[in-house]
């Protein structure tokens, strides 16, 4: 049986190394990495680095494989590989499996502001502060280039790239963050407002709690949704045990 992880998240090299601690025999895997950071994180199992081509790349990829089972474990963000992945597995007749970790839930004392976008989040700003702690990568900068009243520090895995603010300093670090450091950059950068994706997980939730602990609103951009009609888990035993299951039927 052959597994394809769309992956590049913590949940699917969680996955992976679950297969290969008790895969069983004849079990192939297969990981996808989508290449937009410099040096990712190791993985366990055969993988693949770059795109496929779209949907229809995808899915004559599925066939010349002959791939069994599809997991869709790709950032909660990343929404056009997961249709790309849907319209794929329908087209090649291949069970997927979207692999998502749950969003972020304010607590008591959280100052929260929805934006379906990064260009609505950046709309929201002008009226939240001056100094933004902006953590949502560096692809989509463009969507704040325009403001030249705030300044940014952005903190990303690897170099931005233009267009993006021109008040801006860059950080880069990778996750998982602590609370004390989350605390110590807002107080020393003078942060007052947070703009952030609803990425779900514990690796960047500091700054939430952090940013709360300053009163400080946070911009949360809602994650799109997934394919309709894809089966979802929240953890990576979850999606296991549906390979499992397909191998039993095997």
């Amino acid at each position: 049986m052959h597994i394809l992880i769309l992956g590049g998240t913590t949940e699917a090299r969680r996955l992976a190394e679950h297969l290969a601690d008790g895969a069983p025999r004849g079990l192939r895997v297969t990981n996808s990495l989508a290449g937009r950071v410099a040096a990712p994180r190791l993985v366990p199992g055969e993988v693949r680095v770059g795109g496929f081509g779209g949907a229809e790349g995808l899915a004559a990829w599925l066939r010349a494989h002959a791939v069994d089972a599809l997991i869709d474990a790709t950032h909660p963000f990343a929404g056009t590989i997961s249709f790309n992945a849907a319209r794929a597995a329908a087209a090649a007749h291949v069970p997927l499996l979207a692999l998502r970790r749950p969003g972020w839930v304010p607590v008591a004392g959280d100052d929260w502001r929805a934006a379906a976008s990064l260009e609505e989040a950046a709309e929201l700003l002008p009226a939240l502060g001056d100094r933004v702690f902006l953590t949502t990568g560096r692809m989509g900068l463009a969507a704040f280039a325009a403001l030249d009243r705030q300044w940014f520090l952005v903190r990303s895995v690897d170099a931005p790239e233009p267009p993006h603010p021109p008040r801006m300093e860059v950080l880069l670090d990778r996750g998982p963050f602590t609370l004390e450091g989350e605390r110590e950059l807002l107080r020393r950068h003078r942060v007052d407002v947070v703009v952030t994706k609803d990425s779900g997980g514990a690796a960047t939730a500091p700054k939430l709690t952090a940013a709360r602990e300053a009163g400080l609103p946070v911009v949360v951009v809602r994650r799109p949704p997934v394919p309709e009609g894809v089966p979802v888990v929240a953890d990576p035993a979850a999606a296991a045990r549906w390979i499992a299951d397909r191998l039993d039927g095997a």
